[in-house]
């Protein structure tokens, strides 16, 4: 048997903004757009993918945003780790996302990390490691 990592939800105060941003942010598409639940998916991920097994199990994740009531009050539990290739610039793709509306955040990470941590719209951290290419 298999199960397939589906999507990671993310409470929001408005859904449509957040899905919004994250879909600017990472270059993926809006697939369901309401005020109480939005959802992004990679470009190349088809919104109707083959229904045979395999093909199934090797689809990429998805991001919902829901709406929520309540504001976001603690540091999260579980983040989204973005990372730049090696043949990005990391401190312009930084930029970007604070032009975009990213906060800075000290979650206690110290001056010797590899990685900054940033906050989006609604307060959300995440993370921008190291350039890679894997």
């Amino acid at each position: 048997m298999a199960l397939r990592w589906y999507t990671v939800v993310v409470d929001s105060l408005d859904a449509q903004a957040q899905a919004r941003w994250w879909a600017e942010v990472l270059d993926w598409q809006l697939i369901h757009d309401t005020p109480e639940e939005c959802v992004v998916i990679p470009k190349h991920v088809d919104e109707h993918p083959p229904p045979d097994l395999e093909s199934w199990l090797r689809a990429g994740q998805g991001l919902v945003f829901v709406a929520v009531p309540e504001k976001k009050t603690v540091k999260n539990r579980l983040h989204i780790d973005l990372a730049p290739h090696t043949s990005q610039d990391r401190d312009a793709e930084i930029q970007r996302l604070l032009d975009m509306g990213a906060t800075t955040a000290d979650v206690g990470q110290g001056d010797d990390v590899s990685w900054t941590v940033l906050r989006d719209p609604e307060g959300n951290e995440f993370c921008v490691l190291s350039s890679r290419d894997l």
